[in-house]
């Protein structure tokens, strides 16, 4: 009975002995930053993942995070049902615990992409292309299609995406960031016409966002920017063409080499408007939000010509004559 009673106390004094050694492990553990040898180490978990699988993916990225205590640690807790997909950072200080609060609060890598004001659609595709952040869905997608897609009624997507600084997460695909800059222009454009000016000769919120367009190539000048809108509305009302050059460079397309000859303002497109009267058939870039603004709140004064200076800023006349004296001062003189 007394050999009994000892391997019994021995027994107990060992298995005491031993969850103190492993709550000591534990607790060294799970306090204990991440050897690493780099600054930062960034790591994806896909959709689906198991907590084994994560536990796998940052041993392979070289994080020592002991996996089994990892896995135990994190069922023992709940927080392997909690587990977000996306990309991740795990920096130099971090302990297993904290990257465990990561997986579970959703706490991901944010990225941006800026949409810049007068980019062209071919622009801002390529931008999304060049990304290596972002996941490609649209190679093999038509324009059509993409419109189709976002629910827009428009058959060209020129001018339709507007230009901001969008943050995403790595992993996030080209349609999401279109579709986001697709309705945050709608939104603005929307908002913009229900407060435009009642004189303005404009007929629909597309009409708006194509004068806003060739208002954003015309002048970087943001003083200048409503007296432009204003020249092209004295126009439209008196039924003038509007003879703005970036519609013709536009119209050109890939034969567009820098410089425009009087031959390219003769050659007719659907976008030349020197030869075709009134607006052209879309947008010819995206417009920022000042641009659209001023094509709806235009300054209201007598002038129907200008020209730039050189400097970024324009030199605005009522009438030919004075234009032409214009054009001799600061384009001609200018190339002599």
């Amino acid at each position: 009975m007394k050999l009994f009673k000892s391997l019994v106390l021995a027994f107990v004094i060992c298995a005491l002995l031993l969850v103190i050694g492993l709550g000591g492990k534990v607790w060294h553990w799970s306090t204990s930053p991440i050897p690493m040898s780099t600054q930062a180490v960034e790591f994806t978990v896909p959709k689906g993942s198991t907590i084994r699988t994560v536990a796998e993916t940052l041993t392979k990225a070289g994080l020592d995070i002991e996996p089994q205590l990892f896995i135990l640690y994190a069922r023992y807790t709940g927080q392997d049902v909690l587990l977000k997909a996306g990309a991740y950072e795990v920096t130099q200080g971090m302990t297993p615990l904290d990257i465990l609060d990561k997986l579970a609060k959703g706490d991901m890598i944010r990225r941006q992409i800026a949409l810049i004001e007068g980019w062209t659609y071919k622009q801002i595709r390529q931008a999304l292309k060049s990304n290596k952040d972002i996941q490609q869905t649209l190679a093999d997608i038509t324009d059509e299609e993409l419109l189709k897609k976002l629910g827009s009624d428009q058959t060209h997507p020129e001018g339709l995406f507007f230009p901001e600084t969008y943050v995403f997460v790595p992993g996030d695909t080209d349609f999401q960031i279109l579709k986001r800059a697709y309705d945050e222009g709608q939104k603005r454009l929307m908002q913009a016409w229900e407060n435009r000016d009642p004189d303005t000769p404009l007929k629909t919120p597309y009409e708006a966002l194509i004068l806003a367009s060739i208002v954003e190539k015309e002048t970087g000048h943001s003083q200048d920017r409503d007296r432009v809108a204003g020249v092209f509305i004295n126009r439209l009302k008196a039924n003038m063409l509007l003879q703005t050059d970036p519609t013709v460079i536009y119209g050109m397309g890939d034969n567009y080499k820098g410089n425009i000859s009087k031959k390219d303002l003769q050659t007719d497109t659907p976008w030349n408007t020197y030869t075709r009267q009134g607006l052209p058939p879309t947008p010819i870039a995206v417009p920022g939000a000042l641009s659209i603004q001023a094509a709806l709140h235009p300054e209201k004064h007598g002038y129907y010509y200008f020209v730039a200076r050189g400097d970024g800023t324009s030199e605005f006349a009522e009438n030919l004559r004075k234009h032409n004296q214009n054009v001799q001062k600061y384009i001609l003189k200018r190339g002599q």
